[in-house]
Formats: structure tokens, C-alpha cells, sequence
């Protein structure tokens, strides 16, 4: 017992020594774009499909749903920042932090779909959020401003913007660290696997099923709150873009559901490979991506970081 307590230890030092590294990389690369005179814009973005792609992660990696109507929460991040400085004159960083309570909000409401499974619940979580584009359309247009959307007026500013970017990617990633390790994510993970041997077990299957969504809901609304303040512009057509929800699930299952590192590489790999194409053949950009993302699903069924633990299981315990 003792020997294997070690092993244990030793493990758990090595995964969090990795996953300090990776935070660390991250962190420092990012934090000296602004100051190098790099892309601020594609590097804002690329910070926001990580953290989008690693939220999705925990709904559907972990808690083992697939919510096509993801972009629903990103949505209505955007509109709730958007109305609360615009039309109520709420500071930013006063606005930001309650989109994602909006975010939160939302979950609650559509949180009696999770009784479902499958694509019963991909298909009802997609009409869900068709729902709310069509309720904020048509919505009075001094709120939120019709069909033309929103500006933010003169509050626009890229550099601040990026770093609070940047804040939610860490805030989001050390938040799914942590979950990783806990004992709700291991009851996620049993109820994904065995929802009845779950039970059986002991755990609340419902409210377990419950906070991972909430947790995978926050996020996204976040980042659509920053995005509004980055663009300084909200409308429904971009709030609610289905493309939101298919680049989502496709950076995260490029890299591999239910790790931490899976979504960071997946989306870090996309993203790059999206900017290469569309620098270079910028008419054929979704024909060509669409055809890399059908090889890699051919090739990699699992991601990148899951086709590794598959071939090599004895590193599960030390890759986050």
C-alpha cells in the first residue's frame, strides 16, 4: 500500500508539474504578443477557441453530452454585455462577469433537457438556441437594437480586451485542471461511462450532470462578452452563428475529449492550420479546412492527445 501511495504521489507531481509547464508556455507566449508587435487580433481569437473548445470539453468530454446549440451561451454572453454598457450603462468589468452569470442562468433553463441523451439532445440543444436568436430578434429594438445589433460606442480597446482574453483562457483552464482531479469530475466521467453503475455507486447523477453543465455554459457566455467589447459591435447574425458551435466541437475533438491538453493542442492546431489556408488560398479556405478536418477525424477518431493515451494507456495518469 505504501509503495503504491508513492506511485500515486509521483504521478500527481508529474501531472501537475506538466500542466504548471503548459499554463506556464501559454502564459508567457501570450502575454508578450501585445508586446512584440504581433497579431493581437488572431491571437485574441485563437485564446478564445481554446477557452471555448476546452469548456465544450467539460459537456461533452466529460459529462459526455454533445450540444450542438453550444453557441446559444456564447450568444447570449454578447447581447448581455452589449445591452448592460450600452443601454444601462454598466462598466465593462461589471458587465463581464454577469454575462456569464446570464450564461449560467441559461443553463439552468434548458437544464431539464439533460434527461436526454444522444442525439435526442444535440438536436434539441441546436432548436434551444435557434429559439433564443429568434426571442432576441425580436426583442424591442431599443433594447437590443433589431436586426442592425448593437455598438458599444467609443469602448472599443484591443490591447485590454486581449488581456482579459487571456485572463478567462488561465481562469478556464485551471478551472477544468481542477476538475480533472476532483471528485466531480470522476463522478462526470463514471456517469458518462455508466449512468446506472453510477447510481448504483452512490453518486447524484443529476446534479453531478448538472454542475458540469453549468461549468461548460459559464465560459462560453464569458467569452462572448469579451468578444463584444473587442469588436465593439453585437448582432444576431455573428452572436448565433451556428459556425461557432461546429468550429467548437471541431478543435475540441481534434485534439481529444476528455483531457485538459486535448482541447488547447486541438484548437492551437486548428486555428494555426485555418490562418495558413486562408492566407494562402482564400477562396477554397472552408473546402480545404473542411477536408483536413475529415482526414484528421479518418486518421486520429480520437484527437491527438487521445490517439497517444490509446497507444500509450500507462500515460494517462501523468498527461492532464
Amino acid at each position: 500500500m505504501a509503495a503504491r501511495s508513492r506511485a500515486l504521489d509521483s504521478a500527481d507531481r508529474i501531472y501537475f508539474t506538466l500542466a504548471a509547464l503548459i499554463g506556464s508556455v501559454l502564459l508567457v507566449y501570450f502575454a508578450s504578443v501585445p508586446l512584440l508587435g504581433l497579431n493581437v487580433a488572431f491571437h485574441f481569437y485563437l485564446m478564445l477557441w481554446i477557452t471555448m473548445a476546452s469548456a465544450f470539453n467539460v459537456a461533452s468530454g466529460f459529462a459526455g453530452y454533445m450540444p450542438f446549440g453550444y453557441v446559444a451561451f456564447y450568444g447570449i454572453g454578447a447581447f448581455t454585455t452589449a445591452i448592460l454598457v450600452k443601454k444601462a450603462a454598466f462598466p465593462l468589468f461589471l458587465a463581464l462577469p454577469l454575462s456569464g452569470v446570464a450564461g449560467i442562468v441559461l443553463a439552468l433553463l434548458f437544464a431539464p433537457t439533460l434527461r436526454l441523451s444522444g442525439i435526442y439532445f444535440g438536436i434539441v440543444s441546436l432548436a434551444l438556441a435557434g429559439i433564443c436568436r429568434l426571442v432576441i430578434t425580436n426583442m424591442p429594438e431599443q433594447l437590443t437594437g433589431g436586426s442592425f445589433g448593437l455598438q458599444l460606442g467609443s469602448r472599443a480597446h484591443p490591447v485590454q480586451s486581449f488581456y482579459v482574453m487571456m485572463a478567462v483562457m488561465v481562469v478556464a483552464l485551471a478551472t477544468i485542471l481542477w476538475l480533472s482531479r476532483s471528485r466531480l469530475g470522476k463522478a462526470l466521467r463514471a456517469t458518462r461511462d455508466d449512468a446506472d453503475a453510477a447510481e448504483m455507486m452512490g453518486v447524484n447523477v443529476p446534479i453531478v450532470r448538472l454542475y458540469g453543465w453549468l461549468i461548460s455554459a459559464f465560459f462560453p457566455a464569458v467569452c462572448g462578452g469579451v468578444e463584444a467589447w473587442y469588436t465593439n459591435v453585437v448582432d444576431t447574425e455573428t452572436a448565433f452563428n451556428t459556425l461557432t458551435t461546429a468550429k467548437t466541437v471541431i478543435y475540441a475533438v481534434a485534439g481529444g475529449l476528455g483531457t485538459v491538453t486535448g482541447p488547447i493542442l486541438g484548437a492551437v492546431a486548428m486555428v494555426w492550420l485555418d490562418e495558413l489556408i486562408w492566407r494562402q488560398f482564400p477562396l477554397l479556405n472552408l473546402l480545404i479546412l473542411g477536408l483536413a478536418t475529415i482526414i484528421l477525424v479518418l486518421f486520429l477518431p480520437r484527437g491527438i492527445v487521445g490517439t497517444l493515451l490509446r497507444k500509450k494507456p500507462q500515460w494517462r495518469r501523468y498527461i492532464p
